[in-house]
């Protein structure tokens, strides 16, 4: 049995490896179709192999909304080992209803879990977003905030990464490539111990690569910048300034040190994204002056952090 398994998986590799130049779905139909009526293989083999190649042809873009959830549980939880979650009940309920204010107005308002945001106890002037809308800003970030404005632009930013399902994205192909075709090999029988062991790391594997996309590697700058586009339209709709976010990028150039741990390490430069956020927003575009109750509950909040 296993010797037929290895045969199948051996065959979905083969498909998957001219998969580029043929379809998946179509070559393995072929594949499957030769095998039963030469007798190679058995024909619940050869309907295991069909599905394997569609699997093989899934990208990040197939994850459910609940697999998405549970993944950037995972990756929120690998976060939490390098950081301690800040202890502020006030600041943190603060900053979830203004997160779920911006999230309601984003591309994406809903997740499995729902949006989730909170505070790390740390100087470090940073922000990770997780898939499934786990978002999570350090004491450096929000210090660096001086209005709710400003607060609410490094918000945006980070929901429209979970928009734009960027983390998921940090995902290598190969891995959900084995994942996906374990999981439509076995859909019709229980996965045996050898399986459930590939089918784990390969889905550990991912966690890892999003981790270290969040908190080494960075997303490219084409990324930041749809972010960055996802933030200016979610402040747009809410009724905030989008220039806030210039505003932020402006003021993390002057206080962070290349080579650092924090922002400068997983972000491009900022001045880069400035500009591009200027074109974004356009010339002679005048904001309201925020009313005083904004500003009076963005202190009481932010008080002590």
């Amino acid at each position: 049995m296993k010797k037929r398994f290895l045969n199948t998986l051996a065959m979905a590799g083969l498909v998957g490896g001219l998969c580029l130049t043929v379809g998946c779905e179509t070559l393995s139909d072929v594949g499957a179709t030769v095998g039963e009526a030469t007798g190679t293989i058995k024909p619940e083999e050869a309907e295991s192999l069909r599905r394997a190649g569609i699997a093989v042809g899934r990208t990040f873009e197939d994850i459910t909304p609940e697999q998405e959830y549970y993944i950037g549980r995972a990756v929120s939880a690998t976060i939490l080992t390098q950081y301690e979650p800040y202890d502020h009940p006030e600041a943190n309920e603060y900053l979830n209803l203004l997160g779920q204010s911006l999230a309601l107005m984003s591309d994406k308002p809903e997740t499995f879990g729902g949006y989730r945001f909170l505070i790390l106890d740390s100087d470090e002037i940073n922000a990770f977003a997780a898939p499934g809308g786990f978002i999570l800003v350090t004491r450096g970030m929000l210090r660096l905030c001086e209005t709710e404005d400003e607060l609410a632009a490094v918000l945006a930013h980070e929901v429209g990464h979970v928009q734009h399902d960027h983390g998921l994205r940090a995902i290598k192909s190969s891995r959900l490539v084995t994942a996906f075709t374990v999981l439509a090999i076995e859909t019709t029988r229980t996965l045996a111990g050898d399986e459930v062991k590939q089918l784990t790391e390969a889905f550990e594997g991912s966690i890892g690569d999003i981790t270290h996309t969040l908190m080494t590697s960075g997303y490219s700058r084409r990324l930041e910048r749809e972010a960055d586009a996802a933030a200016v339209t979610i402040l747009r709709r809410v009724g905030y300034d989008p220039m806030a976010l210039k505003r932020m990028l402006d003021e993390m150039s002057r206080q962070i040190k290349p080579g650092g741990r924090d922002f400068a390490r997983t972000h491009p430069d900022p001045d880069d994204r400035i500009r591009d956020i200027r074109r974004m927003i356009g010339a002679g575009v005048t904001v309201p002056a925020p009313p005083p109750e904004r500003e009076e509950r963005f202190r009481a909040a932010m008080q002590g952090v």
